[in-house]
């Protein structure tokens, strides 16, 4: 039978993702740049986002395993309302001492709760939508993944800037609320699952059934998943502490005009994976998965202007502006590659499988982000007064890395 796309539980779905990923964008956005202004550390900066992301590389399996065996549904209630009490902790407790730890902690909690989150709610398109409307359904929430990161980051710093960051955490908490009670109302088809033992024995077998789909039955998508990790090594990492670090601290920009400037940068960046998320949709029926190295390449590509406007220019807005477009063109390209990769994967795997391998494939995929981070914060330091040689250092190896990928997906044609 051919489900209709908008039913009313996948528009439920939409619309507390709208709330929530609103919530989410602006959150990210605002901690870390409290952080950084703070302290003016590109090293500290990098190091926290770096363990801000261990959790959610530990828990985006246990979110996987807990998808295929919980409701989805009960899964976002509950971590919506969580999410909610745990910033409304953080506002209570910031004017207090080693507020550096603190912040760290939540930031922690934060994207350990986004790790266990977003399994369900990828592994609950299948449940909710047709086969036919796998593309469309999954461009639809990169599409609003990349709306909420647009208008998250600029409202967030406007309110940052003007108010501080107290305002901004009261938002986010009254949209993690709003979310909670509105997904309440959904209903996504479950089947319970056979426990084969414990706890910690039905944990073991799902992961082990997963990592063999992933690398045995499907090993093309294990190899897909290796290209992820060194884009995000050399590519993402070096663009999430990059894009900060040189807006606020070296473009020599007055500070609450550099705040502003880095929250629009990062709006503009939401505007061009908005436009991938809805170009892949418009497009669906003519984007090819053998193409999608061409991504990945042309991703790498737009690095190159960044390194070579901060050899050329001093003027810290024209850098600005150069720096600004690259992203956001590397974020359109990532985002339609990463909603032809979604589609692919639900369409290959199996429905009591689905949750499991996103939950994997999303782990393995952050798992070089941590590193990536505390990496380029390093690196940056070291290399202060010569940002440019790191940047094209990113570029060159991430551009090797897409080479790679675009031959890995001719083959996967040609089989």
């Amino acid at each position: 039978m051919n489900q209709k796309l908008f039913s009313k539980d996948f528009t439920l779905v939409v619309i507390g993702q709208i709330i929530s990923l609103f919530g989410n964008a602006t959150i990210r956005f605002a901690l870390p740049l409290y952080l950084l202004n703070l302290t003016g550390s590109s090293a500290l900066y990098g190091t926290v986002t770096a363990c801000a992301l261990i959790p959610a590389i530990l828990l985006s399996p246990v979110g996987g395993i807990v998808a295929d065996r919980v409701n989805k549904r009960n899964i976002m209630v509950i971590l919506d309302f969580f999410t909610a009490a745990v910033i409304m902790a953080f506002t209570l407790l910031m004017n207090g001492d080693h507020l550096v730890l603190l912040l760290t902690a939540v930031l922690m909690i934060l994207y350990g709760i986004a790790g266990a989150y977003q399994p369900s709610v990828q592994a609950s398109i299948p449940a909710l939508t047709s086969r036919d409307n796998f593309m469309a359904a999954n461009s639809i929430i990169n599409t609003i993944s990349s709306f909420a990161s647009l208008t998250g980051p600029v409202l967030g710093g406007v309110l940052y800037s003007a108010y501080g960051l107290e305002p901004v955490l009261w938002v986010c908490t009254v949209c993690f609320l709003l979310s909670a009670v509105m997904e309440v109302f959904i209903k996504i088809p479950f089947s319970k699952q056979d426990s084969d033992g414990g706890i910690l024995k039905t944990a073991r077998h799902d992961f082990a059934e997963s990592v063999h789909f992933i690398w045995k039955e499907k090993p093309v998508i294990g190899k897909a998943l290796l290209v992820i990790c060194g884009i995000n090594l050399f590519l993402s990492a070096m663009i999430i502490v990059a894009l900060p670090y040189l807006v606020t601290e070296v473009f020599h920009l007055e500070a609450l005009q550099a705040n502003r400037l880095y929250g629009f940068a990062q709006g503009a960046m939401a505007a061009g994976g908005l436009a991938g998320g809805i170009g892949a949709g418009v497009f669906a029926d003519k984007l090819a998965i053998h193409k999608s190295g061409n991504l990945v390449i042309a991703c790498a590509v737009c690095v190159f202007p960044v390194s070579a406007a901060l050899v050329l220019f001093s003027s810290g807005t024209i850098n600005y502006i150069v720096i600004t477009v690259c992203c956001s063109a590397i974020m359109l390209f990532s985002t339609i590659f990463t909603v032809q990769m979604m589609s692919f994967i639900q369409t290959e795997t199996p429905q009591n499988l689905i949750g499991k391998v996103i939950a994997v494939i999303l782990t393995i995929s952050m798992c070089a982000q941590p590193l990536g981070n505390a990496f380029y914060g390093v690196l940056f330091e070291i290399c202060e007064g010569s940002e440019y040689a790191v940047v094209l250092f990113s570029g060159v190896v991430s551009l090797m890395i897409a080479i790679y990928a675009g031959n890995l997906f001719q083959r996967l044609s040609a089989e």
